[in-house]
């Protein structure tokens, strides 16, 4: 038996070894953080180095005559609770109607957006063509990324990486540690990492849901407006939208890239705020954070073939789309993080959590069904 567990122990060292020189030599030294760490996790931002989204003027919320007057139905609270919510909130006709927090979270707590930061990216690529930083979203990715300049990637447009159709062979794999989805998120060179890709695909003729794709957009906005992510969301967003707390957007490293397909950490009062921003047309208050017509084809179906071979239906410039109901759409997060926005009820409704249904309904997790559901009846 001793034998046996030292053949183990011997086995696993060498593993270890294998491991670690392959990490070092390769340059993959991320793979340390990515084993060590495992899964991702809504508070990461404290594992990461962090770009401030600064606020200017708060306008805080009002709040509704029958405010948290009417508790969440058992059922949905249950399912919420099961997936291990920490906040829920429901906006309607401009005020907080419901909130709700679990797990020592509050209406300041910061935690994690993962991808709801992509719908954050094609709101500052609106506001990026409305102040004429971005002339067009036809310009190709080589107009401001030089990787882009040649070959097949020469092809590649700003509207091929909005709608996730940018033919690019990035691997959207979560679980493996390999993957470049996981270089990106623990490694500390997002610019080499997002424009290393080869186009398999012409351009605008596959969809398929790839975090690289955002990045790019990132990238793209940095080079047009040269300012960082964090500083050109405070003054197009953040401080035009009076949100109360200051915001954070991890970065690859210090004085680096924001991960603009994810990580930007607020909380569900301010989330809030970019759903209402959406319900409103693109404005605030009556002032134009981006165009109408870009508004309009954000939400709007891509209807590009998916790697299914069918019709895109649920996906527009980096906001989803609920299909029966293509009036719904909302901000996403791989956690279950979602910004729902249902036009006809004048509500927004903000979920933040731990956890997200396997179970899907209309290609959305089921609790964004059962959010929907509630959100018609508010």
């Amino acid at each position: 038996m001793k034998k046996f567990f030292r053949v183990i122990v011997a086995i696993l060292l060498l593993i270890i070894v294998v491991f670690s020189a392959y990490a070092v030599v390769s340059g993959k030294t991320y793979l340390f953080e990515a084993v060590w760490y495992n899964f991702a996790d809504i508070d990461d931002y404290k594992k990461f180095t962090n770009n401030t989204v600064v606020t200017g003027e708060a306008q805080p919320w009002q709040m509704a005559a029958d405010y948290n007057k009417n508790p969440l139905p058992v059922e949905l609270k249950k399912m919420l609770e099961d997936l291990e919510t920490i906040a829920v909130l429901a906006i309607k006709n401009d005020s907080i109607l419901y909130e709700y927090y679990w797990d020592g979270y509050s209406d300041s707590s910061l935690s994690g957006s993962f991808s709801m930061a992509k719908s954050i990216t094609s709101l500052l690529i609106g506001a990026a063509v409305k102040e004429g930083k971005i002339h067009s979203i036809q310009d190709p990715v080589g107009n401001y990324l030089p990787e882009f300049k040649t070959g097949e990637k020469a092809k590649v447009r700003i509207i091929d990486v909005l709608t996730m159709s940018s033919g690019s062979n990035w691997d959207e794999s979560y679980g493996n540690p390999f993957s470049v989805t996981t270089e990106l998120y623990y490694g500390h060179h997002a610019y080499k990492t997002a424009v290393n890709v080869s186009i398999i695909h012409p351009p605008g003729t596959v969809h398929y849901y790839k975090s690289g794709d955002t990045q790019l957009l990132g990238l793209i906005l940095e080079k047009a407006t040269g300012k960082s992510l964090s500083a050109y969301a405070s003054e197009k967003l953040w401080q035009p939208m009076g949100a109360e707390h200051a915001a954070l957007w991890s970065t690859d490293h210090i004085g680096g890239d924001e991960k603009a397909y994810c990580c930007f950490n607020s909380n569900a009062r301010d989330f809030a705020r970019l759903g209402q921003l959406m319900l409103d047309s693109g404005r605030w208050k009556g002032n134009e954070i981006i165009p109408m017509d870009y508004y309009l084809q954000s939400i709007k179906p891509c209807m590009i073939p998916d790697t299914n071979g069918e019709r895109c239906m649920y996906y527009g410039y980096q906001w989803w789309i609920i299909p029966s109901r293509p009036e719904i759409f909302y901000a996403r997060g791989i956690l279950g993080q979602y910004v729902i926005v249902i036009p006809s009820k004048k509500t927004v409704i903000v979920r933040l959590g731990k956890k997200r249904a396997e179970k899907g309904i209309d290609n959305a997790p089921a609790e964004v069904d059962a959010l929907i559901n509630w959100g018609m009846r508010l």
